[in-house]
């Protein structure tokens, strides 16, 4: 590193802040954070089954177009993350770039979309430890074993970033052995359909009463599940060694890399399972476990689930960990409810009252799991309250530089192509929150209630409403206040950092 080259914690001092997390991590630790999150695995097991009922084997093409755009996402927020390397980015790029008001509720939204997505992760991951000694959980017994997973991460979370990491480094072999390995040999080997199956929709929007152009619109719905949480890897950025450059290539190959694995386990399944029209109809549920055990034989059944297991955790755990981490960053600013304790770090240097406060919240909807409808109305929610501080975030660097307010000033730049490739990612954001949002009956279990069907545009509306009344009510945007004045803006750092 070059002589005048400014150490991590001068940025973050003259980003207005003290180092007190932990800053170990390198390029690699971070990616796996990432990558633990985004998870080929949850996000596969998320979308396929829901894809091929809606539009058969020809659901697969949504992923890659899904995969380009949200490349676009990453392209706004690498330039974002290399001028402002903060844990909580949502919140605090949306404080430099724009209204007060605005950059709270962007991360105020971003917050409860994941740590509602961690209720989800904890409640899909606990029925495979049931299926470890081949039992079916009740509804109690799911939800308890599911607030177990969330106290033990938590756990995990409370003993520092370096353990942290070394658990799901543990999931990422995981994903490799069941990702990479298991998708080649279904590929490779154990292919039982031609490849015109991928183009095949095997009459599953007709007999949901759709057109063909209905049912890929409401795959790239599905599709836009498997690739998130790739903003995981800007919540560590204050435990990431040289984090203005690491942190955005860090986002780079956790989503490509898990976007790519994505896709050809996708196509793996489609290919190697026994009767895809089975999935079509509804009568299997589980079709990756089906062509795995269908190829591999009985044998296979038991490993894959601990693998699954192994790889929902570190999900979990990851996500935790970024949530935690951006209730910290909110916290230290006097800007959430109880930010004096949520702001806490304890002697391992991790971010405990955010880890707790994470911790009761998610925990506080996992009793909806009681109840399939209330959790399937959850589930929908979450993956439209992840887009929508997407599109925000977008939304406001556009504008800043629309205004000429900003001009990106980090270790990445994008020079001419950075306004035309924020106006796509502004334009797919947008389309793909609608899209998400769109109340569709087909995407949800039949006889499922209405509300489980509006579940995306409702729960976007009631995390949205219920923060404007906070924000009315207690005025966090006037304790906001302005950047420091005393201290060097990100911008003077960047020609010593390039």
């Amino acid at each position: 590193m070059a002589e005048n080259t400014p150490s991590d914690d001068d940025t973050l001092a003259a980003l207005g802040y003290r180092q007190e997390l932990r800053r170990s991590l390198s390029v690699l630790g971070n990616i796996s954070m990432g990558f633990a999150v985004v998870s080929p695995v949850v996000g596969l097991y998320a979308a396929v089954q829901v894809g091929m009922s809606v539009a058969g084997g020809a659901w697969v093409w949504a992923l890659p177009l899904c995969l380009l755009c949200q490349c676009l996402v990453v392209a706004v927020y690498s330039e974002l993350a290399s001028q402002w390397p903060l844990a909580g980015g949502a919140y605090q790029w949306g404080r430099r770039l724009a209204n007060p008001g605005v950059a709270w509720l962007t991360g105020w939204m971003w917050q409860f979309a994941v740590m509602f997505g961690n209720t989800t992760v904890a409640y899909l991951a606990s029925p495979w430890l049931f299926a470890l000694f081949g039992a079916v959980p009740t509804p109690t017994e799911q939800v308890l074993v599911s607030v177990g997973f969330v106290l033990f991460c938590t756990l995990v979370n409370a003993c520092g970033i370096n353990l942290l990491r070394w658990f799901v480094s543990l999931g990422i072999a995981a994903e490799a052995v069941a990702s990479v390995l298991v998708g080649l040999t279904l590929l490779l080997v154990f292919r039982q359909h031609g490849f015109s199956l991928l183009t095949d929709f095997l009459d599953a929007p007709a007999g949901l009463g759709i057109g063909d152009t209905g049912a890929l619109l409401a795959a790239l719905a599905v599709a836009g599940w498997a690739f998130v949480g790739f903003d995981a890897c800007v919540s560590t950025a204050e435990e990431t060694k040289d984090a203005a450059r690491q942190v955005p290539r860090a986002m780079w190959w956790s989503l490509l890399s898990v976007g790519l694995v994505v896709i050809l386990n996708a196509v793996s399944v489609e290919l190697a399972h026994p009767n895809p029209a089975d999935v079509v109809s509804g009568q299997d549920l589980d079709p990756v476990t089906t062509a795995v055990t269908h190829a591999f034989g009985g044998w296979a059944d038991k490993p894959f689930v601990l693998v699954v297991l192994i790889s929902f955790t570190a999900c979990l755990m990851a996500s935790q960990g970024g949530a935690a981490r951006g209730l910290y960053s909110l916290a230290r600013d006097d800007v959430f409810p109880f930010s004096r304790q949520v702001r806490k770090v304890n002697r391992h240097k991790a971010p405990i009252g955010g880890l707790i406060a994470a911790t009761l919240i998610s925990c506080a909807a996992l009793p909806l799991g009681l109840s399939t409808s209330a959790i399937g109305s959850l589930m929908t929610f979450g993956s439209a309250a992840i887009f929508a501080p997407f599109f925000l975030i977008c939304l406001i660097a556009l504008v800043a530089r629309l205004r000429g307010s900003w001009t990106p000033a980090g270790a990445v730049r994008y020079g001419r192509l950075g306004t035309p490739l924020n106006l796509l990612a502004v334009l797919w954001t947008g389309f793909e929150l609608v899209n998400i949002c769109w109340p569709r009956a087909v995407l949800a279990p039949a006889g499922a209630p209405w509300y489980q069907i509006w579940a995306a545009p409702l729960g976007v509306a009631t995390v949205t409403l219920v923060g404007l009344a906070y924000l009315l009510a207690r005025r966090p945007d006037r304790r906001m206040g302005d950047i420091d004045q005393d201290r060097p803006p990100a911008d003077e750092l960047a020609p010593a950092v390039l």
